[in-house]
C-alpha cells in the first residue's frame, strides 16, 4: 500500500472514530479527556484495519464463487477511492447522521466493485454481492466486538432486590 493511501486510511479511520465518540462526549462531559484520548486511539486503529481489510475481503469471498478465475492479484485501495472516506464523522449527525453514513459507504463501495470484478473474473453483479457481504461482515464483526467490550467494561448495577421500593423508602415507611 502506497503511503499516501495508508496515511488516507488511518485519517478514515480517524475521521469515523471521531464520529463515533462525538455523540459519547455530548452525553457524558464528565469524561476524562485520556479516557477520550484512548478511545479515539483505539477506535481509528480498529476502523482503520475494517477500512484496510474490505477490498481484501471482498475480493476473498469473490474467488469462492463458482466462476471465479483469480488473476492472482488481490485489488486494493487507491487515493481516489479512499479519500472520501474521511468524511466518515458524518456519522455523528444526530438523525441524519446514519443515512448519510450509508450512502457514504454505498458511494465507495459501487467504486471498489470494478476492481474486485476485474481481480477476480466475476461479474458486475456477483463483485457487487460481495463487496456489500464484506461490508455487512466486517461492520457486524466490530459492531459485536463493540457491544461485548461496553457490556464487560460497564460495572454491574445493583443487585435487585425482592422489592422495588427503594430501602431508605421501606425504613420510612416502617416509623410512620
Amino acid at each position: 500500500m502506497p503511503p499516501l493511501v495508508l496515511a488516507l486510511v488511518l485519517l478514515a479511520g480517524l475521521s469515523e472514530a471521531a464520529g463515533r465518540i462525538l455523540p459519547l462526549v455530548a452525553r457524558r462531559p464528565e469524561v476524562s479527556p485520556p479516557v477520550v484520548a484512548g478511545l479515539l486511539l483505539t477506535g481509528t486503529a480498529v476502523e482503520s484495519a475494517v477500512v484496510a481489510l474490505w477490498p481484501l475481503t471482498a475480493f476473498t469471498l469473490a474467488e469462492l464463487l463458482p466462476g471465479a478465475v483469480a488473476s492472482g492479484a488481490a485489488p486494493g485501495w487507491t487515493a481516489g477511492q479512499v479519500a472520501p472516506m474521511l468524511l466518515g464523522a458524518v456519522i455523528a449527525f444526530p438523525l441524519l447522521g446514519p443515512a448519510l453514513h450509508l450512502m457514504l459507504l454505498t458511494g465507495v463501495g459501487a467504486g471498489l466493485v470494478g476492481p474486485v470484478a476485474d481481480a477476480s473474473g466475476v461479474g458486475g453483479w456477483a463483485a457487487a454481492a460481495c463487496v456489500a457481504a464484506a461490508g455487512v461482515g466486517l461492520a457486524a464483526a466490530v459492531e459485536a466486538v463493540r457491544r461485548l467490550v461496553g457490556r464487560i467494561g460497564t460495572p454491574r448495577t445493583r443487585r435487585r432486590t425482592r422489592s422495588r421500593t427503594p430501602a431508605r423508602t421501606r425504613a420510612r415507611r416502617r416509623t410512620a
